[in-house]
């Protein structure tokens, strides 16, 4: 099944849905899938029209393969802008909570450019990532990823800065929506991990991302710019942020996450 057919399904499904097996990192489900499956929720309490611009949501515990109830509220709808409430349920137990920001467009005489995309060589030039059953996330093999700056993880690498290409394996070929974006933002590997040298655990407690209107016209199955870099790690913790942009060099989404670290 394509990612393009999960999104139907849940569309479908109208909150009371199933998190399907193979998408699994550590214990939990793979973060950009819950939250593509919480904002599909959303989403359907607005127009087709409307253009999300920022999403938050905190990972409150793992969500497993299995039946979940969505469900969303709209706190303030004004002229503009949106406000979108939602929590994703498992087992009578709240496992991600959102707050979505939607936003028409409007005239503006503030016009400042987002940070140019990385002069990454080609992706057939670049390192794969390799996947290694128990040391590499189950879902990753959902992705084709191509690393052009960084270590792979638990190499001890000391660059703070993890990126380079990726893409849906599926073949997914409809354009590429908000729901496509969360799952390929969110497909690479903390950017602490290459700095680690042996295995351990980590996941992400929170995580916000802005979207850049007009969304480009490209598939899911088209190779994708990545780039992140920690901004500051301690006592367990750590804060990245990161950056996607398409094939052509156009900004897409903006992502800063808080990331708990074991080891």
């Amino acid at each position: 099944m394509t990612f393009d057919q999960l999104i139907q399904d849940w569309l479908s499904a109208k909150g009371a849905s199933s998190v399907p097996e193979g998408w699994t990192q550590g214990r939990a489900t793979f973060g950009g899938l819950v939250a593509a499956m919480l904002y599909e929720q959303m989403a359907s309490e607005l127009p087709s029209d409307s253009s999300l611009r920022s999403f938050t949501t905190s990972f409150v515990g793992p969500v497993a393969p299995g039946a979940i109830n969505t469900c969303a509220d709209v706190l303030r709808a004004g002229r503009s802008v949106t406000q979108v409430q939602g929590h994703l349920d498992q087992d009578g137990a709240v496992m991600l909570a959102g707050l979505a920001s939607f936003g028409r467009g409007r005239e503006s005489s503030v016009l400042a450019k987002g940070p140019s995309a990385p002069d990454y060589p080609t992706p057939d030039k670049c390192l794969p990532l390799p996947y290694i059953e128990g040391v590499v996330p189950e879902f990753t093999q959902k992705f084709d990823y191509r690393i052009a700056c960084g270590g792979l993880p638990f190499s001890g690498a000391k660059e703070r800065v993890l990126g380079g290409w990726v893409r849906f394996k599926d073949g997914s070929e409809g354009r590429t929506g908000i729901s496509h974006l969360l799952a390929l933002i969110d497909a690479w590997p903390p950017a602490t991990l290459p700095m680690m040298k042996e295995p351990a655990p980590a996941s992400s407690l929170t995580w916000t991302v802005e979207f850049m209107e007009p969304l480009p016209e490209c598939t899911a199955s088209d190779w994708w710019q990545y780039e992140a870099e920690v901004e500051q790690a301690e006592d367990g913790y750590a804060v990245i942020q990161a950056r996607l942009w398409d094939a052509d060099g156009h900004l897409t989404a903006l992502s800063r996450q808080m990331v708990t670290i074991f080891g």
